[in-house]
């Protein structure tokens, strides 16, 4: 048999690093032997284990040593990381290396070099003269640069799950339910803000149009003045019905205080594009009294930058939206990387994308009222992310109160 040891160390235990460790080891084929195992016996103690990898093939125990990396797991024969360099634009050599979004270290000239814009599913690029790693989407890929490839001389570090107090970011445990406690979660996160702003971070929200129809715009718009939220990540209909509600008090053509359609009201939000277009930008808008209210007005007022990504079902769109997704992608990535907290408000598809750009370490909320959105953000990867089952109109009054109480 072909077989390598891994080293496993920090909390293992608690962070089910070791469970996950065998249980991948045997589902995938392979055998395994604990050659060490010490047990940290105090809360701040690490716990360390050696163990021997096994496979049938060689190519076996490489996809079984590839999973491992990713949780964790550290080859105990260190190689310097192999690179190979890149064909063309946009195109990868073989057994190239797949980012987590997980710090990520490689072994290059006897040093560990960090991975710099970490995000999962891209490359790492070398730059050999200034001895520099950066993590690189494959459509960024240009011809000739060095390229990590194969699983030598990485090293991939997980959070791990925070010992004594449980707090609401007990990293892998958050599951989707309706059925928990909200108000008690509410107050956890309200805290973990508090917590953040309180040492000058910041606050990205991702938000979907949901927030204006449900009547909770007012209260997003509070949070952009009161310096609660400091970035915007959204789409084209969340800005085009915030506008709406704020020249037209509907939204979708609903009266968003009674509930009620208004007569032709379906038209509203193509009179709300109509105004920006004829002003120029939101900003213009602003600027010239024809926007007086609202989430895009907060943000114009206070400078929080906001990204508007477009999609194909887009009417317009706003002057402001970025209609290319690639553009869209690099713009959003110029935020992610120094955010503390990102707040995912019903948004399925905005939600999963800044999910997959932001590294690890940011403290992630998303709150749906479909489960599976929540669902589909862990099973990409995102298994840091807290998952609110609630209706929006409820979660954001409720948030807000916390934070002012």
């Amino acid at each position: 048999m072909y077989a390598r040891e891994i080293k496993l160390s920090g909390h293992i235990i608690d962070s089910l690093m070791l469970p996950k460790t065998l249980d991948l080891i045997m589902d995938k084929g392979g055998d395994f032997k604990i050659l060490d195992f010490e047990v940290g016996k105090h809360k701040k103690d690490v716990s360390h284990a050696t163990i021997r990898v096994a496979a049938d093939t060689e190519s076996l125990l490489g996809e079984i040593l590839d999973e491992l990396s990713e949780i964790g797991a550290l080859v105990v024969e260190i190689k310097e990381v192999q690179l190979l360099r890149s064909e063309k634009d946009k195109t990868l050599p073989p057994d190239f290396y797949s980012t987590t979004h997980h710090p990520t270290y490689i072994r290059f000239k006897d040093e560990w070099i960090p991975v710099e814009g970490i995000e999962m599913d891209c490359m790492i690029v070398v730059d050999p003269e200034n001895k520099k790693a950066v993590c690189k989407p494959i459509g960024k890929i240009q011809k000739g640069e060095l390229i990590v490839v194969g699983r030598e001389g990485i090293k991939v570090v997980p959070p791990e799950r925070p010992r004594g107090k449980k707090g609401v970011f007990e990293f892998m445990s958050s599951t989707a339910s309706s059925e928990k406690p909200m108000k008690s979660t509410v107050k956890k996160i309200a805290s973990e803000i508090k917590a953040i702003k309180h040492n000058n971070g910041k606050i990205a929200v991702v938000a979907g149009p949901a927030v204006v129809h449900t009547g909770s715009a007012p209260v997003l718009a509070k949070m952009i003045k009161e310096g609660i939220i400091d970035i915007l990540f959204a789409g084209n209909a969340l800005a085009t019905h915030d506008i709406e509600s704020a020249l037209y008090g509907t939204s979708l053509g609903i009266c968003v205080k009674s509930g009620e359609a208004t007569v032709r009201g379906h038209k509203h939000h193509i009179y709300a594009i109509n105004e920006i277009n004829k002003a120029g930008s939101i900003k213009d808008a602003v600027e010239k009294g024809v926007l007086k209210k609202g989430i895009m007005y907060e943000c114009i007022k206070n400078n929080v930058p906001y990204v508007l990504a477009g999609s194909i079902r887009d009417d317009g769109p706003l002057p402001d939206v970025i209609t290319d997704t690639m553009d869209a992608q690099d713009e959003m990535r110029k935020y992610v990387q120094d955010v503390d907290m990102v707040i995912m408000i019903s948004t399925m598809l905005h939600s999963i994308a800044v999910g997959n750009m932001i590294p690890s370490h940011v403290k992630s909320i998303c709150v749906d009222i479909n489960p599976a959105t929540v669902t589909k953000l862990a099973d990409r990867g995102s298994a840091q992310v807290v998952g609110v089952v609630t209706d929006v109109g409820a979660f954001l009054p409720m948030l807000y109160d916390e934070l002012a109480g």
